[in-house]
């Protein structure tokens, strides 16, 4: 691809490092980007900025967050006593689109791959289970993807919280096996909140 202008390519080869974007999409988003007034493509760059560095991780789930508290976790409406543990935060989003959970969550950042070099100590295993001890959490809902590299992240975890005294359930398999969670339709995910089983049960089938 030949371009007229070393500023025009620097952009497109910038765009064109997303995910599923190659250099044909990238031009199409930049020359669209030229053709719009310049305050809309400065708010497109303030927010793309303001993402970058002052976007915080909450302190207490690892959700992305404004302040050092997610909205989900400062909120006095949500139930304190249940945990929804799940990979990233598009998964978090996929379930609050349910409206089918009032509780908190906890973001690992991944599972469990040792295919791509992800151990537990990669993880937020060691702060779930410091948050489970310390606020009383009486149910952890595992709500991984239904694959390989999920159920082993749910079973290590599932075997970190031996001797303490807490319920666990884990997504009804309303989800296809080997099928990624934020994928799922809304209804689907729902169901599987509502009718979530004991994790023991699901170990032993």
């Amino acid at each position: 691809m030949n371009f007229s202008s070393k500023i025009l390519e620097d952009a497109v080869n910038e765009m064109s490092q997303l995910p599923g974007v190659g250099k044909r999409t990238a031009l199409r988003f930049v020359l669209h980007l030229m053709r719009q007034p310049e305050q809309q493509t400065d708010q497109l760059s303030t927010a793309l900025t303001r993402m970058r560095h002052d976007l915080k991780f909450c302190k207490k789930c690892h959700n992305v967050s404004d302040g050092d508290l997610c909205e989900i976790c400062s909120s006095p409406k949500r139930d304190e006593t249940i945990v929804c543990v799940v990979e990233d935060i598009r998964d978090v989003m996929a379930i609050e689109n349910t409206s089918q959970y009032r509780g908190l969550y906890h973001v690992l950042g991944g599972k469990i791959s040792p295919m791509d070099g992800i151990g537990p100590q990669d993880l937020k295993v060691r702060s779930l289970v410091e948050r489970i001890k310390k606020d009383g959490v009486q149910e952890i809902i595992f709500a991984l993807s239904p694959t390989i590299e999920g159920d082993t992240t749910n079973f290590y975890i599932f075997k970190q919280l031996e001797g303490i005294d807490i319920r666990t359930s884990t997504i009804a398999r309303g989800i296809a096996v080997g099928d990624e969670l934020e994928f799922a339709d809304e209804v689907t995910l729902g169901r599987s909140i509502a009718q979530r089983v004991p994790y023991e049960s699901s170990i032993k089938n």
